[in-house]
């Protein structure tokens, strides 16, 4: 089994069973897991900010940074290993408030209004979260399962 880590701002796919997409210290960032039971494609992207409006230059170097850029190439990556849209699974995690107890900046519910509405221009419904609240998380995709765990900041371990 080899694990495949997913950055900051970075976005990986796979059609290798063998392998566990994971991504780390989810605060305010989102994790979209993305998972085609038939074709066994499934893709992660850490996503940091709402909208590549605030810089374009970034978002051309990394459009894994911003949830407009990221995850229409998600999508699209999963896509050309043969997935299919009607058949994705789709999960979500993140969004918390870190350290930002009079919610003052709301990235994290920034970045969660941005990923809904991208979601709902292109009819794609989420079909389990672990959102909001105050702590960071770890998520792992298990490509052989499709199966997404959550492991939270306070050890407690979920299955999306």
């Amino acid at each position: 089994m080899s694990e495949i880590v997913v950055g900051i701002s970075d976005i990986k796919w796979s059609n290798n069973k063998d392998d566990v997409l994971v991504t780390y210290a989810l605060g305010s960032c989102i994790a979209v897991v993305v998972y085609d039971p038939k074709a066994c494609v499934g893709g992660l992207l850490h996503f940091m900010l709402p909208d590549s409006s605030l810089d374009i230059y970034k978002a051309r170097e990394n459009p894994g940074m911003f949830a407009d850029t990221g995850i229409p190439l998600l999508f699209k990556a999963c896509y050309g290993l043969g997935a299919e849209k009607k058949r994705m699974i789709v999960k979500v995690a993140g969004g918390a408030s870190i350290l930002d107890d009079t919610s003052f900046f709301r990235i994290g519910q920034k970045n969660m209004t941005a990923m809904r509405k991208i979601f709902w221009k292109n009819n794609v419904m989420v079909d389990a979260e672990d959102t909001g609240s105050n702590y960071n998380r770890t998520v792992r995709l298990d490509m052989n399962s499709g199966k997404v765990y959550v492991k939270t900041s306070g050890g407690e371990n979920k299955v999306l």
